[in-house]
């Protein structure tokens, strides 16, 4: 009785690994950037903006050498700015406003030598329902979400790196 259960238990395991590898599933790993963007000068037009941060501590995960001086071949990326809008998307009875949509604004230039620049642009959306009776909770929710947009511009800016 126990070796049946043990015997289906890893037929079954073994059928879904089987399903998992045939269907192109793979798990995700860091982008591989080009060889020629291992080490790379950053700078921002506001050296002080936490997607700045966020964006050298993920160049940082990737193995990428950031240069605090500037050389003359070494590839540069310029964060150019990064903006928080929000869009009212549901109201209360009353009229006030119950659910916003934040769109985060990103925007950046890659510049290597004898290349002309590449300009990107993007934009994350996030869904923010408001509360007033509970301000200071959804002041800490928007906190969080506002730094989890941040990561994934900054993954995505990487990711877009190790294509251009």
């Amino acid at each position: 009785m126990f070796a049946a259960s043990a015997l289906r238990r890893s037929l079954v395991i073994s059928c879904l690994v089987l399903l998992l590898s045939s269907c192109g599933f793979h798990l995700k790993k860091a982008s591989d950037l080009p060889q020629d963007l291992m080490t790379l000068e950053v700078n921002a037009s506001d050296p002080n903006s936490a997607l700045y941060e966020q964006l050298l501590s993920e160049l940082a995960r990737s193995n990428v050498q950031v240069n605090k001086g500037l050389r003359a071949n070494s590839p540069m990326l310029r964060l150019t700015s990064d903006r928080l809008d929000r869009r009212t998307l549901s109201l209360f009875k009353n009229g006030q406003v119950a659910e916003y949509e934040l769109i985060y604004s990103v925007s950046y230039t890659l510049k290597r030598a004898g290349e002309d620049p590449i300009e990107q642009y993007f934009e994350l959306y996030r869904n923010y329902q408001d509360d007033p009776d509970n301000a200071l909770a959804k002041a800490n929710e928007m906190t969080i979400l506002l730094e989890e947009l941040r990561k994934q511009a900054s993954r995505r800016i990487v990711r877009e790196l190790a294509q251009l």
